[in-house]
């Protein structure tokens, strides 16, 4: 098996009396798409922030690839590889498509003071490659076309498209997708899943918190299930559906059934 890109050793959170995230191992698979489900206030999104490092963890440890990652804040994590979408759309409405990718090239493209305020260069050339790979990216996801637009006018699909595009930009190791499919129609639904198996394609790592089941199983390699903040299961897609614990916890016999019918 492939070394891990991301490991998760015992890691909790706590809020007061309230333990949000309890003791949770698992590793991610260099190359692989990795699955993280559970019911509404497992943790998904916690753990989420706690590995981009929005939320410090109150005890166990996060890696990326090599590195111990716990005590660096998310800009230092996001130049080390590491890039996330949101559970909540996060784009900058009043900017163009081209402009809200650049963004996510920030921690690749800091320059000296005095290079931003005369913009010549090291700064100049930043702009000129921010322009270049904000363009490819807006390709890949199928919105070149639409790279002058204001962001706010996208319709809800092709705004997911966006921030995936912008989570790319740094050509990250490790992408993290909260949610992704969250409000699409079942159209939006399979052009996002070709997409994402696009990317598996070419090897990018990937972790996906998401709640449509039919997609997780189909996208994912391996899945971890967390309730009430603790890990219950994890393995191939196919053992986690028919694991009863997940069944119970999470999935419902109905879901269950319907998920082994269409497999």
């Amino acid at each position: 098996m492939s070394a891990p890109m991301l490991s998760i050793a015992a890691l909790s959170v706590r809020f007061g009396g309230l333990v949000a995230v309890d003791d949770v191992t698992f590793d991610v698979a260099a190359g692989s798409t990795h699955g993280l489900i559970g019911p509404n206030g497992a943790g998904k999104t916690t753990m989420f922030n706690l590995i981009s490092g929005l939320t410090p963890p109150t005890s166990g440890a996060i890696r990326l690839a090599d590195r111990e990652i716990n005590d660096l804040p998310s800009w230092k994590r996001a130049a080390l590889g590491l890039s996330r979408t949101f559970q909540n759309i996060r784009v900058f409405p009043e900017m163009t498509l081209a402009e809200n990718v650049a963004t996510g090239l920030h921690p690749s493209l800091v320059q000296g003071f005095p290079a931003i305020l005369t913009r010549l260069g090291g700064f100049a050339a930043s702009e000129r490659r921010a322009r270049d790979i904000a363009m490819e990216q807006l390709e890949f996801v199928g919105l070149a076309a639409k790279a002058r637009q204001r962001a706010g006018d996208l319709p809800y699909g092709d705004q997911r498209r966006l921030e995936i595009a912008r989570a790319l930009a740094n050509q990250p190791r490790l992408l993290m997708l909260d949610e992704p499919a969250a409000g699409m129609n079942p159209s939006e639904k399979l052009e996002l899943l070709g997409l994402l198996e696009r990317l598996k394609g070419r090897g990018l790592t990937m972790l996906v918190v998401e709640h449509d089941m039919k997609f997780v199983m189909r996208l994912c390699d391996r899945i971890s299930v967390i309730n009430f903040g603790r890990k219950i299961a994890e393995g191939a897609p196919a053992e986690v559906r028919a694991n009863a614990d997940v069944i119970e916890a999470y999935l419902g016999a109905k879901v269950a059934r319907g998920l082994e019918k269409g497999a």
